[in-house]
């Protein structure tokens, strides 16, 4: 079973490494842990590394051929293979379970991928994981970005109050890498110690990167502060919003078949949605009836009309409503 981020840090520490890893997901998590495997390789002994970047034409006997190879400098030897993709395709994946089903003593394989989902997982994989280890980095989900921005400052011998670590989420929203650039900054102007939030508020830049859908996610999952902040974000960044309105009403059509359909689950299947967004409908759903949906569809066909000129009214007020209203039904009251 694939280790989760936590075992990994207590999986590094080990005295000894494993014969094969697979680091896989979001890219700054993905190479700051790869880093820290090198660096511990090093301590360990693993003094000789070769790089096999996996391109259009690489050769997969290439992995085999430097598994077998010997070095008269090292004893022990690291092989960072880079699969950007995570798919090693049909070869790739005969390779490495070739490796896996032998791997050469004093030899490690780490395979780094910048993209993984549940598509991506396979036989190889699972050889791999019973042969070695396997992490999988995700970006941290919204209700999580306090507490990964608390262990980023901590990291770097820093402190922050609430306010200031929300004002900090909020800034970099969205944008990892964002977020690590702007700790090591504060890290670096502010020196070790607690950050209030007007020191944070001069301090950092505003990087948060938006997009419809972080909009309708937060709107459907009954967050409005955050989809209005999404919003107004879109809008100072230039966004069109008849391509948002786009979006928004696939959306709220769905919510209305969902509404619509007897079984819910069955429905969800049909759509393809992912548990964890069939489970934000379902939430959305309890917290309003079919009709509230009829009428915020009605709401959208008329800030349509308003953007394309054919009826008179503000259309970013009015989506700023609708946004509200899906995200709180009680705020409904602002469609009248």
């Amino acid at each position: 079973m694939p280790l989760s981020p936590g075992q990994w840090q207590k999986a590094l520490a080990a005295d000894s490494l494993q014969p094969v890893y697979l680091l896989a997901g979001e890219q700054l998590l993905v190479l700051e842990a790869a880093d820290a495997l090198r660096a511990q390789a090093r301590k360990l002994g693993y003094s000789e590394r070769e790089v096999l970047e996996v391109g259009q034409h690489f050769d997969w006997n290439d992995l085999a051929r430097a598994a077998a190879g010997m070095s008269l400098f090292a004893t022990r030897r690291l092989l960072d293979l880079r699969l950007p993709t995570g798919r090693p395709g049909i070869d790739g994946a005969k390779a490495i379970g070739a490796f896996c089903a032998d791997p050469p003593p004093d030899v490690t394989l780490l395979i780094t991928a910048m993209e993984w989902s549940n598509k991506h997982d396979g036989a190889w994989s699972k050889k791999l994981d019973a042969s070695g280890a396997m992490v999988v980095f995700n970006s941290p989900r919204p209700d999580q970005w306090g507490a990964w921005l608390g262990a980023r400052l901590a990291s770097r011998g820093l402190t922050a109050t609430p306010d200031a670590v929300a004002l900090l989420a909020e800034r970099v929203e969205g944008n990892l890498l964002a977020a690590a650039q702007e700790v090591d900054k504060l890290a670096v102007l502010h020196g070790e110690g607690r950050v209030d939030a007007a020191e944070m508020e001069n301090l950092v830049a505003d990087s948060a990167r938006y997009d419809v859908f972080k909009l309708t996610d937060a709107a459907f999952a009954g967050d409005g502060a955050r989809a209005l902040r999404i919003l107004a974000g879109l809008r100072s960044e230039g966004d069109e919003l008849l391509a948002l309105m786009g979006w928004l009403v696939n959306q709220l059509q769905l919510a209305l078949r969902l509404a619509n359909a007897p079984d819910f689950a069955a429905q969800a299947k049909a759509e393809h949605l992912w548990d964890s967004r069939a489970q934000q409908f379902r939430q959305a759903l309890r917290r309003a009836p079919r009709e509230h949906w009829l009428q915020c569809l009605a709401r959208a066909a008329r800030i349509d009309r308003m953007v394309k000129g054919r009826e008179q009214g503000n259309p970013w007020q009015e989506a700023e409503r609708l946004v509200a209203a899906i995200a709180e039904p009680r705020a409904t009251r602002a469609l009248a």
